[in-house]
């Protein structure tokens, strides 16, 4: 992708400052309801911390998510086993060539936890068009076998979701972003994948506070995006 994203118009909705939420007070991570997918919207959100997950009732709306224990990814923090080390060198890595095709497979209903409805799909699709949403992938013997995508603003990489068709497809992905990200900026930058799971865990997800991860936010916001999602 040549250039820069391009800016959409503002939201007009106002998100809560999950800021002032004491965290003995919190009791949640669902902080919100409501609102819509444009893509003013979504940035203004992953900006103050938030991120949408629709609910499973359609009349509901979408739900916006701060979580009290933030999963990130330190980038000097990923844990790399020889056995995916060496799978690493079996697969081509491609950054935005397959977006629509990587958010389709995330969005496979027949997965576990499938959460990605028509709804997120198209928003994303539309980040990805704009130059906001990027997907890093794993190719082998010309087709995809994996991958991930998110959200790029400025030092922030939100992590959405990620899948595999083959053996550890997922993990060079992800071992591919986190090369991505290692330059002069790299101690500023942040990798939010939401929630902490055992597996992401095994990667060197750790937990921080909302409060932690909210600073965080903010030096990685004035951090220029990497070079490979320009």
């Amino acid at each position: 992708m040549d250039g820069m994203p391009t800016e959409p118009p503002a939201t007009g909705w106002v998100f809560p400052d999950v800021t002032g939420l004491p965290a003995d007070d919190a009791g949640d991570d669902l902080v919100g309801m409501g609102a819509d997918l444009e893509p003013g919207t979504l940035l203004a959100a992953y900006r103050q911390g938030l991120f949408p997950m629709p609910a499973e009732q359609w009349s509901v709306g979408m739900l916006w998510w701060s979580p009290i224990e933030r999963g990130v990814l330190p980038l000097d923090g990923l844990q790399v086993s020889r056995s995916l080390r060496q799978s690493c060198r079996r697969y081509q890595i491609r950054v935005d060539t397959a977006f629509e095709e990587v958010i389709d497979a995330c969005a496979d209903p027949g997965r576990d936890g499938a959460w990605i409805d028509d709804r997120i799909r198209a928003a994303y699709a539309r980040l990805h068009r704009l130059g906001w949403a990027h997907s890093v992938e794993a190719w082998y013997d010309g087709r995809l076998a994996g991958g991930l995508y998110g959200v790029a603003i400025g030092g922030l990489f939100a992590g959405e979701s990620m899948f595999h068709r083959a053996r550890d497809a997922s993990k060079v992905a992800l071992v591919a972003l986190v090369d991505l990200l290692r330059d002069e900026h790299a101690a500023d930058r942040l990798v939010d994948v939401q929630w902490r799971t055992d597996h992401l865990a095994s990667l060197g997800v750790v937990e921080v506070p909302r409060t932690t991860y909210l600073g965080r936010l903010r030096r990685a916001l004035d951090v220029p995006l990497p070079r490979a999602f320009r």
